[in-house]
C-alpha cells in the first residue's frame, strides 16, 4: 500500500500545483478538501459550483468542511480518512504554514508543503512550464484594480505583461493581492474557459461570480 494524502483545494493555482508535485513524488491523493471559512467572505467558496466541476476533472473526491466547527473538529475529520499527508500550497506565509503543521500533528499525519520557500517568480514560471493556466477571480481592492479580474495566465508573456502593469504585486499573489482559478493543468482531462457572470464588491475584494466552460 502506497502513501496517501488529502490536499487543500480552493480551485486556485498554488494548492493544485502543490497537489501535482505531491503526486509526481509518488503520493496517491484521493481527496480534495474545501473549507468554508469563518474569517470573512471567500470568493472561492462563493463559487463552489464551478469548483466542483474542477474537482470532477481531477477524478478525486471533493470533501467540504465548515470551519465554524473549529480546527479541532477539522483535525479529527482529517485523521479519520486514513491518509498519511495533509498537502497545502503555502509559499511564504509562515503563520498559515504553522497552522497546517499543527492541524496535521493533531490529525496524526504529516504536513507536506511542496512549494514552501520558493522564489515566487520562478514558481509562476514553473507552473506555466508544467502546463498550468489560471485566471484571476478576486483582487484586493487596495492592491489591484477591478479591471485585473479575469486576467488569464497561459504563457510567460502573460505573466510578464501582468508584472509590467502591476510591478508592486507578487507574481503568485502570495500576499493576498489576488486569487485564482485554474483553467488547465496536468491534473485535468480537459481545459476550461472562464465565463464571467457578474463582478461583486465586498469589504476587501472585488470578485467574480463565474462559470467554467469546457474548451
Amino acid at each position: 500500500m502506497g502513501e496517501k494524502g488529502i490536499a487543500f483545494f480552493s480551485g486556485g493555482k498554488d494548492g493544485l500545483y502543490a497537489l501535482h508535485l505531491a503526486e509526481e513524488s509518488g503520493i496517491d491523493v484521493p481527496y480534495l478538501l474545501a473549507l468554508k471559512t469563518t474569517i470573512g467572505l471567500s470568493p472561492h467558496w462563493e463559487n463552489l459550483g464551478p469548483l466542483k466541476t474542477l474537482a470532477e476533472a481531477t477524478g478525486k473526491e471533493l470533501l467540504t468542511f465548515d470551519m465554524g466547527s473549529g480546527s479541532g473538529a477539522l483535525a479529527e475529520f482529517i485523521g479519520s480518512l486514513g491518509v498519511d499527508y495533509l498537502i497545502a500550497g503555502d509559499v511564504l506565509l509562515e503563520d498559515h504554514r504553522k497552522w497546517v503543521e499543527g492541524l496535521a500533528e493533531k490529525a496524526g499525519i504529516d504536513a507536506l508543503e511542496p512549494i514552501w520557500g520558493r522564489n515566487t517568480l520562478g514558481l509562476a514560471e514553473n507552473m506555466l512550464k508544467d502546463g498550468f493556466e489560471w485566471a484571476i477571480i478576486a483582487v484586493d481592492r487596495e492592491k489591484l484594480p477591478h479591471k485585473a479580474l479575469g486576467y488569464t495566465f497561459r504563457s510567460k508573456d502573460d505573466l510578464e505583461g501582468f508584472l509590467e502593469a502591476y510591478p508592486h504585486v507578487d507574481p503568485v499573489g502570495e500576499f493576498g493581492e489576488f486569487h485564482t482559478v485554474v483553467l488547465a493543468s496536468p491534473l485535468f482531462e480537459e481545459r476550461f474557459e472562464l465565463e464571467i457572470n457578474s463582478v461583486e464588491e465586498g469589504d476587501r475584494y472585488h470578485w467574480l461570480r463565474f462559470g467554467l466552460v469546457r474548451a
